[in-house]
């Protein structure tokens, strides 16, 4: 399982699977194909075209991969460490406050 600690940018080929960690608030930019998303403690999966971006928490676990024949480019941004706070802040908030918040809360 690959860990997600800085910035990067990676490609996945269309077909291939990628298990991740992220250990640091980050943001996850698509580009080139479609990427498939899944996330541990979310019964959502997310399917983000090329330009879209999704904010991920510290400590989940992501599953990746692509479909069709186009791999696809992620690019994942750690935000600042003013901003990573606040991101960590809001994700310690909201898993406090219950699955009632999250019920058809999107991050994407």
């Amino acid at each position: 399982m690959r860990e997600i600690s800085s910035s990067i940018t990676f490609e996945i080929r269309a077909g291939e699977t990628v298990p991740m960690m992220v250990m640091r608030s980050t943001r996850l930019k698509v580009s080139g194909g479609s990427v498939w998303v899944t996330r541990s403690d979310d019964v959502e999966d997310y399917w983000l075209e090329p330009g879209h971006t999704l904010r991920l928490r510290r400590g989940e676990r992501l599953w990746l991969s692509v479909e069709g024949s186009q791999s696809a480019r992620l690019a994942f941004a750690v935000p600042t460490r003013a901003n990573e706070r606040a991101m960590n802040w809001f994700a310690r908030v909201t898993d406090r406050l219950g699955c009632w918040v999250r019920q058809g809360w999107r991050t994407v």
